[in-house]
């Protein structure tokens, strides 16, 4: 177990290990013998996400699902129709006509989740691809592996299997940051509720812990309240101590810190952050939505998948990109030496079911 320096109780609830995360183009009018109007401005991957739904709404069953390339920053909206494509143009983005349905795809997902809910495994679709990518950690093996097998293959081209040599988890374990008597996490964001001040964490962690400290063994900082795991994973937890500094901040373990100031919903292809008390922070891609995690506890839906690595304790923190929050660290597989992927909790249904607002 690595050792590091507890920091005091208002140094932690100014940074991650306590506040982990808590965290149109103008088109001018021209003459009838001027140019042609320019295309929109390439859009952010914020921007391309809201303007994705404002497109898959309207594309209905033509829609395939969309994601952001960041290196050319373009919206990719998949379709399954010539016609649906050329809405998505006149939409400002650009479309690729490809083999599978969302609806197909969703089929796909929703056969797993009856036939193959296996500890160890994992599954999300990547538009990328137009595929709904599974994954298998170490521990799924013999009569689980083969039964996995069978159901991958008779999902045939709208499946792939891959194999991965980590374990999946839920990142929880004993070290700094935020304490319990049985366990360590991260603080998410700082957040209000009824115009009283509390924290978003993990659910797993709500479920482990009701009273919280600063420091290992220290005074009693704040109390859970609610929490849902598995299904979901998030928990909300009130602060008890007075004079307590719960700013909407990231600590960015630069000697910076990250105002959090929206909540948001990612995109594939989007460059992100995760800020956690045991490993900092570190960077990455967005690589599947709507991903289902089946841990040895049970199984969680709907989560973020990420190209970043965390560790045990990093569980709870926050998930951002610039002000905005995206999501709370679930579980992985993998380490911070060797690499690994990441899930999350989207932030904004954790806000929506809990009642409570950033700040």
């Amino acid at each position: 177990m690595k050792h590091t320096r507890v920091p005091t109780p208002r140094t932690v609830l100014t940074g991650a290990a306590l506040v982990v995360a808590l965290t149109a183009a103008t088109l001018t009018l021209k003459t009838a013998e001027a140019a042609p109007a320019k295309a929109p401005d390439p859009p952010t991957a914020t921007a391309a996400g809201q303007r994705a739904k404002g497109i898959s709404s309207t594309l209905g069953a033509d829609g395939a699902g969309a994601y952001y390339d960041a290196k050319h920053r373009k919206l990719i909206v998949n379709v399954t129709t010539e016609a649906a494509a050329a809405k998505a143009r006149a939409a400002g983005a650009e479309a690729r006509v490809v083999k599978h349905s969302l609806a197909s795809l969703d089929a796909a997902r929703a056969t797993l989740k009856r036939q193959a809910t296996i500890p160890g495994t994992s599954w999300g679709m990547d538009p990328r691809i137009n595929k709904v990518v599974i994954n298998a950690d170490r521990t799924v093996r013999g009569a689980k592996l083969a039964q996995l097998k069978r159901v991958a293959a008779a999902l045939g081209d709208r499946a792939v299997l891959r194999r991965s040599t980590g374990t999946l988890r839920p990142l929880i374990a004993g070290g700094d940051a935020i304490w319990g008597t049985r366990a360590r996490c991260s603080l998410g964001f700082n957040v209000t509720r009824g115009g009283q001040p509390y924290f978003l964490t993990a659910g797993h962690c709500t479920n482990a812990v009701r009273s919280w400290s600063a420091t290992q063994g220290g005074e009693e900082i704040a109390v859970t309240e609610a929490g849902t795991f598995p299904g979901d994973d998030y928990g909300i937890v009130k602060y008890t101590a007075a004079g307590i500094v719960h700013p909407g901040q990231v600590d960015l373990y630069n000697g910076g810190m990250q105002s959090i100031t929206r909540a948001g919903d990612p995109i594939v292809g989007q460059k992100v952050q995760r800020s956690g008390g045991s490993t900092h922070v570190h960077d990455g891609d967005v690589i599947a939505l709507e991903v289902t995690a089946n841990y040895q506890e049970g199984a969680v839906d709907g989560l973020i998948q990420a190209t970043i690595c965390a560790e045990a304790g990093d569980s709870g923190g926050s998930l951002f990109e610039g002000d905005t929050a995206l999501g709370l660290t679930s579980g992985g597989r993998g380490d911070c030496s060797a690499g690994g992927v990441t899930y999350y909790q989207p932030v904004r249904e954790a806000l929506e079911k809990t009642g409570a607002q950033l700040g």
